[in-house]
């Protein structure tokens, strides 16, 4: 899995997805950590990477600017959180390859995690 990750996400998150092998490029090593929301995505789409990150105002562009996206994961983290999330986000990469969250807003929280795809709109609750 390919991911691009926002400038709010936790070092630990990023350190945790590199050791369990996920390709992580983070938003300040590509010299984008003042870029804005659209051309963060932009990049993620040029570069066939998901976001990911903790800012819930992706959801509203994602959503008004469908072509946009490349799949968005959203996690609902906070540092007394960060182990629970961190299983639900294993949990939905083992259950969704990465053509699935491709043009998808994943959702991912303690112990559950919700997926809307864009194109069509079907929602899957876990």
């Amino acid at each position: 899995m390919r991911l691009l990750a926002d400038q709010d996400l936790y070092h630990i998150t990023i350190e945790w997805l590199r050791s369990e092998g996920y390709d992580v490029v983070t938003a300040r090593e590509l010299d984008l950590h003042r870029a804005s929301d659209e051309d963060l995505l932009r990049k993620a789409l040029a570069e066939d990477r998901r976001f990911i990150t903790r800012d819930k105002d992706f959801g509203a562009l994602v959503f008004l600017q469908n072509e946009l996206s490349t799949g968005v994961i959203l996690l609902q983290i906070k540092p007394h959180t960060i182990a629970d999330v961190h299983l639900e986000l294993k949990r939905m990469f083992l259950e969704h390859n990465e053509d699935e969250l491709r043009r998808s807003f994943c959702v991912v929280e303690p112990h559950r995690h919700r997926i809307r795809r864009l194109f069509p709109s079907n929602r899957t609750d876990k």
